[in-house]
């Protein structure tokens, strides 16, 4: 019942791969602004994206250009804007607020591809969504508003606007052109605004460069990974798989020397009841029909 195909087994190693993240931009972000370390992380994916798959590129058509911006944008508009928002709220606030990317996925994948998900769907995301709320911690509900929190709100639409458009150009597209040209946006987006928001290029350190390349590369496999997985995983299931982030981050920082309180540890057994609840199918019999002659 609980049969995860390669693609969702895929999903999985990202969320893995991002919750061992927070602690390797929680340091970098000490010695470098968050446009510019977003423009070398991701420059330098596209770059090596761009290098690795340099024969298949010379193909990219007008179409999978465009879907590659669109989704370029929406990634960094996601990282920059949840990195912002930051600055003036506390991370429980910002991951309480994110995490309305979960139940916004389901409602956008309705309304933009017209495929409403299933029951069993549903109840995973509310699963998911529950246990990152108690994940936050009850000090994150108490919201008003403020320029911070309305940055992160806007951050979590965009996360679901990137994994909705994924869902929408990847049977469309080829994965590794695709790919290429979103890391590129995002890098090259991030760059340009520095000078509009008054963000300097930073004293060079190998803390943060060693971070912005290591997370380069990992960046490179993450999203060429999302772009195939979708290919056959829908938007609300992947989103579902996506909601464990934390819990490998939590694992993470638990290695690190940090200590889980009891309601995080419970909204970490949500989130793996979300993905399980999320798979389950149930076989419907088929009615065979018997046709009576008339004697």
């Amino acid at each position: 019942m609980f049969a995860l195909t390669r693609q969702e087994i895929a999903l999985v190693l990202v969320t893995m791969l991002w919750g061992s993240t927070f602690l390797i931009i929680h340091i970098a972000m000490q010695h470098s602004g968050p446009l510019f370390f977003v423009g070398v992380r991701f420059t330098i994916a596209g770059l090596v994206t761009m290098l690795l798959f340099r024969k298949h590129m010379m193909a990219i058509t007008r179409f999978e250009a465009g879907a590659g911006v669109a989704i370029g944008c929406a990634l960094f508009l996601g990282y920059y804007l949840q990195t912002h928002g930051l600055r003036t709220i506390t991370s429980s606030q910002s991951a309480f607020i994110t995490a309305l990317y979960v139940p916004i996925v389901p409602l956008l994948q309705w309304a933009v591809l017209k495929r409403p998900p299933g029951l069993m769907s549903w109840i995973g995301v509310a699963l998911a969504f529950t246990g990152l709320i108690l994940l936050a911690g009850p000090e994150a509900g108490s919201l008003s508003f403020s320029p911070g929190e309305l940055a992160t709100l806007a951050g979590a639409v965009a996360i679901a606007a990137e994994i909705i458009l994924i869902g929408l150009f990847a049977k469309r597209v080829d994965s590794r052109r695709v790919t290429a040209v979103q890391l590129l946006t995002a890098g090259l987006v991030s760059f340009a605004l520095m000078p509009a928001l008054g963000e300097s290029v930073p004293a060079f350190s190998w803390l943060w460069a060693g971070a912005a390349i290591g997370l380069g590369l990992a960046s490179a496999a993450i999203q060429l990974t999302m772009n195939w997985a979708q290919k056959s995983v829908s938007p609300t299931r992947a989103t579902v798989i996506y909601a464990g982030e934390p819990v490998w981050g939590g694992i993470v920082g638990r290695l690190a020397g940090d200590r889980l309180p009891a309601l995080a540890l419970a909204g970490a057994a949500l989130i793996v009841a979300g993905v399980l609840a999320s798979e389950i199918k149930f076989r419907r019999k088929k009615a065979v029909e018997v046709r009576l002659n008339d004697a």
